[in-house]
């Protein structure tokens, strides 16, 4: 599939710019390959610069503005040169996406409102020209597929996604916000909690997990809220019982949250699961960062796919 974004022609000079991916599915970690063309009118067109951004449209801190759309990660692909008249320059590029960047397809369906596009921006000496944006499709690395896949099959069922502008304390963050997941909560947990939010913080080595309980709800000063993180690589992620880990995490910080209200009422444990082959991964601890490497390997997005860490 080629997805392509025309700008309108540029009124001064006639330039047209037209970008196009070759795949616009991708994942995190790994290089959009594409083509930007600029095509010049009846005059000589010298451009400054071509710069590549990803934007997507985050929540504000503040709770009552609306959302805006944030550039987060921009690229140039190209210097200075010329385009004669009525004639066309092609730039191929490799955009690599940082890790962090936030998955908007999971099982092949759109989550909830999440979009993430690509901008062309060609600088023509005063003046801007941008692109129309493209869409790009974020698929998850396969460390948060599995993850993703087992809160499904525990029972959990997605009410909202989106971009929340701000940083996590004590979570090594490159990017301006972070990506949440709302949940409610399975049957099988149900009672100490209400609400579930997953966060991932990831980076070539592995992912930092997020769970915060009943965040919305404490907010509104029903109950109280609690965040409990867990820490896993990439390498060896196939190999895992995604299914009992996740299982593990949960009790472990539902557990910890029953343990933190102030009434009975939500004193209970989670004594029974699903699955209990495992005990579940220790906390990161306040500070903790994930640290390592990253090989190669073909993907999605024809980028390195393979990863390892220490």
């Amino acid at each position: 599939m080629r997805l392509t974004g025309v700008s309108s022609e540029s009124g001064w000079t006639g330039l047209s710019v037209t970008t196009t991916l070759t795949n616009p599915s991708i994942r995190p970690g790994l290089r959009l390959p594409g083509r930007v063309t600029v095509t010049a009118g009846p005059d000589d067109v010298p451009v400054r610069h071509i710069r590549l951004g990803l934007v997507a449209q985050v929540e504000p801190e503040d709770p009552g503005s609306p959302r805006r759309l944030v550039q987060y990660h921009q690229v140039p692909v190209a210097g200075r040169f010329a385009v004669p008249a009525g004639r066309r320059r092609a730039v191929d590029f490799a955009l690599p996406l940082p890790w962090e960047t936030p998955v908007t397809i999971f099982g092949g369906v759109p989550l909830m409102s999440l979009r993430t596009g690509l901008r062309t921006e060609v600088s023509l000496d005063p003046y801007l020209d941008q692109g129309a944006m493209v869409p790009v499709f974020v698929h998850p690395l396969p460390t948060q597929q599995h993850i993703l896949a087992a809160l499904d099959t525990l029972g959990f069922v997605m009410r909202q996604a989106g971009l929340q502008q701000g940083r996590l304390p004590g979570v090594e963050q490159t990017l301006p916000f972070y990506q949440r997941l709302g949940y409610w909560v399975a049957p099988l947990y149900a009672g100490p909690i209400t609400e579930l939010e997953l966060i991932f913080v990831t980076n070539a080595a592995g992912l930092e997990v997020v769970l915060w309980m009943d965040r919305r709800l404490s907010l509104a000063g029903v109950t109280h809220q609690s965040i409990s993180r867990f820490r896993v690589w990439h390498a060896g992620a196939d190999r895992r019982d995604w299914v009992a880990t996740v299982d593990g995490w949960l009790r472990h910080a539902i557990n910890r949250h029953a343990a933190a209200a102030a009434h009975s009422d939500w004193s209970a444990r989670i004594t029974e699961s699903a699955h209990v082959s495992r005990p579940p991964d220790q906390p990161v601890a306040p500070g903790y960062g994930l640290h390592g490497t990253a090989g190669g390997g073909a993907g999605i997005g024809g980028g390195g796919g393979g990863s390892s860490g220490t």
